[in-house]
């Protein structure tokens, strides 16, 4: 969390009523690859107790923005305020089950916001089992008025969780390269923004070219490279300050840096007279290992989520495919052997899957394949798509796909359900590319 979040954020959050549900089972979600049966779920305004007008708005974006991130997840099929029966200012209290049996709502979202002594915001929610009658979970929050959003998303995340028995992944960010200009003289910057491209905000100017930012997991900080003087430079940006650092001045070319799963590394390959291997960076003091010493083109590493593994792409094969190794380098072992070429390989955090771009025949695709090798599956295909990045849950691929017209090509960034269900596009405000998802925030 970014001092900015500490203090709109944090007061605190605690739960109340909880009641566990015999009927839970009655509400998971179904998902497989061939499509997904939504939950039909209601999320009424969030009602106000004294009629403050500010807070009765309030409880009507934060209803919204909860109904579109479970919308968006292909999940949930939230239902149309015009159907509801119930006024929003009674729910809360008192859910008539009935009227919403009517409407074939399966769960009930009942919120309500009020005005603290402090000043503070408080906002409570209930979510409901309409036909068993019960209340799966509730909780409340103190806040800000300005941190609502978050709060959306938080709540957003506590549904999510219950109903799919799967962690929720709407409290988070993705970075990513923001785009303009003629293709000869693209204009590339940092840029942030919330899962559902609010909040959005510029990190760079756009003096120098940026590629491949990736977010720490443990820190409010990203890494990235940059061009300075025309010569590729590994950074560190500190998203809490706004300050940037330079790792190191490294000979040759550097490509591709991430972190490893505790922050304290960052993996990256290294050129040197037309050679690339995979070295590794300590962040307390600068030293720097060396991984593969290969006469082939080795690049963009991952880590498994144990960091015991380090999933990378290379020729040494004589065709660009996937090799897995130990955390030390040892043990490598190739685990694609299909036709077409892989590469931007990045290991689920799960740990059960690795995601990757795969070239074939003229079409790009992105993928997944287990550890072993085995299980591969093509997700998503277009003209050009690129970069998958994991939501913290390992359930939501994002990436950016570009597609050509009149003008030249334009690129923005999408997200996908990884059973390839539910395709959708993040707005940015420019052409995007190179996200790279957060954790959830803390």
């Amino acid at each position: 969390m970014t001092k900015q979040y500490q203090k709109l954020f944090w007061a605190f959050a605690f739960a109340i009523f909880f009641i566990p549900s015999l009927a839970h089972a009655q509400l998971k979600v179904t998902v497989d690859r061939g499509g997904v049966k939504a939950i039909p779920i209601a999320v009424p305004n969030f009602s106000v107790a004294d009629g403050n007008a500010d807070l009765a708005k309030l409880g009507q974006d934060m209803a919204g923005v909860i109904t579109n991130n479970l919308r968006s997840s292909g999940l949930f099929k939230p239902l149309a305020p015009s159907t509801f029966i119930q006024s929003d200012n009674s729910i809360y209290q008192s859910p008539n089950f009935n009227e919403w049996r009517v409407i074939n709502a399966q769960a009930l979202v009942a919120g309500q916001v009020s005005k603290a002594n402090d000043g503070r915001t408080k906002v409570e929610f209930r979510l409901w089992d309409v036909f068993a009658e019960q209340q799966m979970v509730g909780m409340a929050y103190m806040t800000t008025p300005q941190n609502w959003r978050r709060i959306a998303h938080i709540i957003s995340d506590e549904i999510y969780k219950r109903l799919t028995g799967e962690e929720g992944y709407f409290d988070t960010r993705i970075v990513y390269v923001s785009e303009t200009g003629p293709g000869d003289a693209r204009i590339k910057r940092l840029a942030i923004m919330d899962q559902d491209g609010y909040n959005h905000r510029f990190l760079t100017d756009g003096k120098t070219l940026v590629l491949t930012p990736r977010f720490s997991p443990t820190l409010q900080q990203i890494t990235y490279m940059a061009y300075y003087n025309n010569k590729p430079r590994v950074y560190l940006y500190d998203i809490d300050t706004g300050r940037q650092e330079v790792l190191g001045d490294f000979p040759g070319m550097t490509f591709a840096p991430r972190f490893s799963p505790d922050g304290n590394k960052v993996i990256m390959s290294l050129s040197q007279n037309g050679n690339s291997d995979i070295y590794t960076m300590d962040l307390r003091n600068r030293g720097v290992s060396r991984l593969t010493s290969n006469a082939a083109i080795d690049t963009s590493p991952s880590y498994s989520p144990d960091g015991n593994y380090i999933v990378f792409e290379s020729d040494r094969g004589g065709t660009q495919q996937l090799y897995v190794m130990n955390g030390d380098g040892s043990g490598v072992r190739r685990i694609t052997f299909g036709d077409g070429r892989y590469a931007n390989p990045v290991w689920s955090p799960r740990g059960d899957l690795i995601a990757f771009t795969k070239m074939l025949k003229g079409q790009f695709y992105i993928g997944v394949i287990k550890p072993d090798g085995s299980g591969e599956r093509l997700i998503t295909k277009a003209y050009h798509v690129e970069g998958p990045t994991w939501a913290p849950n390992g359930r939501v691929l994002a990436y950016f796909k570009e597609t050509p017209g009149r003008t030249g090509r334009s690129a923005h960034v999408y997200t996908i359900d990884l059973t390839g269900f539910n395709e959708t596009r993040v707005e940015t405000p420019l052409d995007a590319s190179d996200p790279a998802w957060s954790p959830l925030n803390q």
